[in-house]
């Protein structure tokens, strides 16, 4: 037997052949990946059913004797207030016999000894081809942590499926509801001719004012920043003169609609298409007197038509593969938290036939030993009625054949596929409840806020477009810097041009200046700095602001980055996100490159003083410490 000697050098014991004889090592150097036979998971996966389960009894009760996890009745908290629940421990009384002294193992200070294991950890992880968690963070697939999650702790799992279990490709699945939705439209009574889908128009975020027949982006703290009436963007003048005195109450529904997912694509584009329509006089009067209000819910009916009729759906389902990305990945992501002792639960809207055909489709050729994909979830909810399921009881039905027939029913139990009911009879049939259940989907509001407002649970938002804005960020990196460099220097030039008008202001109401230099400067001197710095200012305004109108446009070329509201401030939609989504992240498959056993802890948050409390402390020799670049 060999020994990996990593963490705090306990030897971590591996198979290194198929005899039963064995041999034990205490040595603490480092032992090459060469020297065994490394058992990776993803290859006995793909190996025989006999072979893998020969493998699973042969290893069933490794580190029984060593280990132990935490149970439900006996976890604690720890000092960043996580559950302890699910952590291994160490029985170090079980490891005298072997002549392994676990203190020992900890000569000198710990911050050391935590060094150097650090920096082993880090050359074993790169032995194994991993990628060590704060690479995988630092990239368009990392997971990013807004609330401090053990994920040790959390015994179920939840999945939406619709752009969360699986991406649909946005200009073909939103592109045929598009059509759908004009056709309907036209047969209502409209004019469509030469309309055509244009999924740059919107992105995920923005929200339709429906009194104005406007889309706007706004930032975190709700008010407008950019907005578009129709399809042509308003200028910086004309969104302060119409936004300038209220802000986006989403509370307001009647009001104001927000585009929670990529769904609200097809939905976005048609109506501010039929904006310019409603503006231009193109829409009869046989239809009424319409105001952008009415022609909202026109646009809205003809859509729901649409997927109501099921004809939508039916292509969809008739040729998945034109609709649906596929991703490897995903299927072995939920095959390790399974594994991993989760509850794996599926929660859709979707009826039970497209969930079936779906679910198939998208995972059971990536799973291996012929497992489909109801082998991976402990319980399947269809027809749930998100949001309502977290909010209140419906009656509960079980689908009991392949054609879909359902029974009443009034528990759930493992293993079934329901149709309708609640989380609160979920959460009751598997005696999980709050916060040690994990629910994942797309929508910010009916999956992520509702389960966490109503039920506490822990949320993870699923958002594909981060990847796309993530390389956007990295691209812009170099003209973001420019810019802030530019207003930077304005700013400076600014501070002194402004002491220079106070100067001049005192000087003709007969004061003396701030300070006797300024004081004792003669009136054409004055005079002509300000001038001199006016000219800069001006200039440099010029530059800056096509540099702001541009900024993000590598992402949309109308509305910037999906998380950002301006240079510096966060969008409505990433406060949304910070807000209710504990974790948030690209893809579900993106777990994979991390472990059912992470710990996600939050990132510090910069305040606004942050840059002036620690920007520069001296040390007693004078030397400079601490600078942090804000």
């Amino acid at each position: 037997m060999a020994s990996i000697h990593c963490f705090f050098r306990y030897p971590v014991q591996l198979n290194t052949s198929t005899s039963t004889s064995t041999s034990t090592s205490t040595s603490t150097s480092r032992v090459p990946v060469s020297s065994f036979s490394f058992n990776c998971l993803r290859c006995s996966r793909s190996s025989s059913s006999s072979s893998v389960d020969a493998h699973a009894a042969a290893n069933k009760n490794v580190g029984d004797d060593v280990f132990s996890v935490t149970s439900s009745s006996e976890y604690d908290v720890d000092y960043l207030g996580e559950s302890t629940k699910g952590d291994f421990n160490l029985n170090f009384d079980r490891l005298q016999p072997v002549g392994i002294d676990g203190e020992a193992a900890l000569d000198g200070p710990i911050e050391e000894v935590a060094r150097m294991e650090a920096q082993e950890a880090e050359h074993l992880l790169n032995d194994f081809g991993i990628p060590s968690p704060s690479s995988a963070r630092n990239s368009p697939r990392g997971i990013f942590c807004s609330r401090t999650l053990n994920l040790r702790s959390i015994s179920a799992i939840g999945y939406d499926m619709d752009y969360t279990l699986m991406h649909y490709n946005v200009m073909a699945w939103e592109g045929r509801a598009y059509d759908y939705c004009m056709v309907n439209l036209r047969n209502m009574g409209f004019p469509v001719e030469g309309l055509a889908f244009d999924p740059d128009l919107v992105i995920r975020g923005l929200v339709i004012d429906k009194e104005k027949g406007n889309l706007v982006k706004a930032d975190r703290f709700g008010y407008v920043k950019r907005a578009m009436h129709g399809t042509t963007m308003l200028s910086n003048r004309a969104v302060s003169e119409m936004y300038g005195r209220e802000l986006v109450d989403l509370r307001k529904e009647s009001r104001w609609e927000f585009l929670n997912t990529l769904f609200s694509v097809s939905e976005a584009v048609a109506y501010m298409q039929m904006v310019n329509r409603l503006d231009e006089g193109a829409i009869g009067p046989e239809l009424g007197p319409l105001d952008y209000k009415g022609l909202y819910k026109a646009v809205g009916k003809a859509l729901f038509r649409a997927h109501v009729e099921g004809q939508l759906k039916s292509e969809i389902m008739s040729k998945p593969e034109l609709f649906v990305e596929p991703d490897p990945e995903l299927p072995l992501a939920l095959l390790d938290q399974k594994e991993a002792g989760k509850k794996l639960l599926l929660i859709t809207n979707s009826d039970y036939h497209y969930t079936d055909k779906m679910m198939q489709h998208s995972f059971n050729r990536f799973l291996p030993n012929d497992m489909g994909w109801r082998d991976l979830f402990n319980m399947v909810i269809v027809s749930a009625r998100k949001p309502e399921f977290f909010q209140m009881s419906h009656p509960l039905y079980e689908v009991v054949t392949g054609e879909g027939l359902m029974r009443p029913c009034f528990k759930a139990r493992t293993g079934g596929l329901y149709s309708g009911g609640s989380a609160q009879m979920i959460e009751n049939s598997l005696n999980i409840h709050g916060d040690e259940i994990l629910y994942v989907g797309d929508h910010i509001y009916t999956d992520v806020s509702q389960s966490k407002v109503h039920l506490r649970w822990r949320t993870a938002l699923i958002c594909r477009e981060l990847e796309e804005e993530y390389n956007a960020l990295i691209n812009s990196r170099g003209q973001r810097a420019r810019l802030v460099e530019l207003i930077n220097q304005k700013e400076v030039v600014g501070d002194l041009f402004n002491q220079l008008r106070l100067s001049l202001q005192r000087r003709n109401r007969g004061h003396p200046a701030q300070t006797l230099a300024a004081t004792n400067m003669d009136d054409q001197e004055l005079t002509e700095s300000m001038q001199k710095l006016l000219v800069v200012m001006q200039r440099l305004d010029q530059k800056i602001a096509p540099m702001l109108e541009s900024d993000g446009e590598l992402f949309n070329k109308r509305w910037g980055f999906l998380s950002r509201a301006g240079l510096w401030d966060k969008s409505h939609l990433m406060r949304q996100i910070e807000k209710y989504a504990d974790i948030y992240t690209s893809r579900v498959s993106n777990f994979l490159h991390y472990t059912p056993f992470m710990y996600f802890r939050s990132q510090e948050q910069t305040l606004a003083h942050d840059s002036y409390s620690y920007y520069c402390s001296e040390r007693n020799d004078g030397s400079v410490s601490g600078v942090i670049d804000n």
